[in-house]
């Protein structure tokens, strides 16, 4: 008859570890909870507060969420999460070259090129979008170069969609490179180099190497940029006017101009819902731990 061997109790050195690593967890744990789990719960709170009210404590209501759906509200939600995968698409077609370029191509030059783009980081987003400004106006820069060589008059170019795009792939732009960029330094050169060895075309080294194995730094980049650009909001009011009119923008109007805080924070937990239930989708079809290459088959 086998007997199973005594499981060691633990010692006091793996105790005293454990509680020194939870001592040194608090300030962390104190700072996410009050720093941003508790605005969160204020804020979803509030969106069952009575509407036009300024207090927590009074009897929960869905009349802001009834607001909602009766209203056009879903319109904006519906332009901010369709601006926001258009601009992904983009930056994806734009950005797999250049990240190509910087992590197998330039090498030394890689870093010149990442402190160029990195840089424009540093001035604020709306000063940058009002330069496109001035160059799309009547009689801006593009407009004036225009009629100076060529003698053609061209109207403002404005306060339409593509634009709005244009600047939402200009300012988010970082947000995709540097992530693609890491994700295909992880392909191994040896990899490329023996699928080229057995006859492989390009496309179909691309197809089943490089984008395979780059697909981490295609995802975090992919949801960074649909985050963030879900929630952008001067993008449409300097470069769109008043043609596109995002979530965004509604969420502001409500907690400045309608002094509507309960129906703000309604918006704003309904956004982030969507907005949360979009990205586990998008990170449900994919194994992030395969991915990495922190599990294998």
């Amino acid at each position: 008859m086998k007997t199973s061997a005594p499981v060691p109790a633990p010692s006091a050195d793996a105790s005293g570890s454990s509680l020194f690593g939870a001592l040194a967890a608090l300030p962390f744990g104190a700072l996410m909870l009050f720093g941003f789990v508790a605005p969160l719960l204020c804020v979803v709170w509030f969106g069952f507060m009575p509407p036009k009210t300024f207090a927590l404590l009074q009897a929960p209501t869905l009349a802001n969420y009834v607001t909602i759906f009766q209203q056009t509200y879903f319109k904006s939600i519906l332009w901010s999460l369709g601006l926001a995968g258009l601009t992904v698409v983009c930056l994806l077609v734009i950005c797999y070259p250049l990240a190509f370029a910087l992590a197998k191509i330039f090498r030394g030059g890689a870093s010149f090129v990442t402190y160029a783009i990195a840089t424009s980081l540093f001035v604020s987003e709306n000063i940058r979008l009002f330069g496109w400004v001035i160059g799309f106006m009547k009689n801006g820069v593009v407009g004036g170069t225009l009629a100076t060589l060529f003698d053609a008059q061209v109207d403002s170019l404005l306060y339409n969609i593509p634009v709005i795009v244009l600047g939402m792939v200009y300012v988010y732009l970082p947000f995709m490179l540097f992530p693609l960029a890491l994700g295909i330094k992880m392909v191994p050169d040896q990899v490329r180099e023996a699928a080229f060895d057995l006859g492989a075309s390009r496309w179909q080294v691309f197809r089943k190497v490089d984008l395979p194995l780059s697909l981490p730094g295609v995802l975090i980049g992919s949801l960074l940029v649909f985050v963030l650009s879900a929630g952008a909001i001067a993008e449409a009011k300097i470069l769109g006017g008043q043609k596109v009119v995002t979530i965004a923008a509604d969420i502001e109007s409500e907690f400045t101009y309608a002094q509507n805080w309960p129906l703000g924070s309604a918006l704003s937990t309904l956004f982030i819902g969507l907005t949360t239930v979009v990205v586990f989708v998008a990170l449900a079809r994919f194994d992030l731990e395969k991915l990495l290459g922190k599990k294998r088959d």
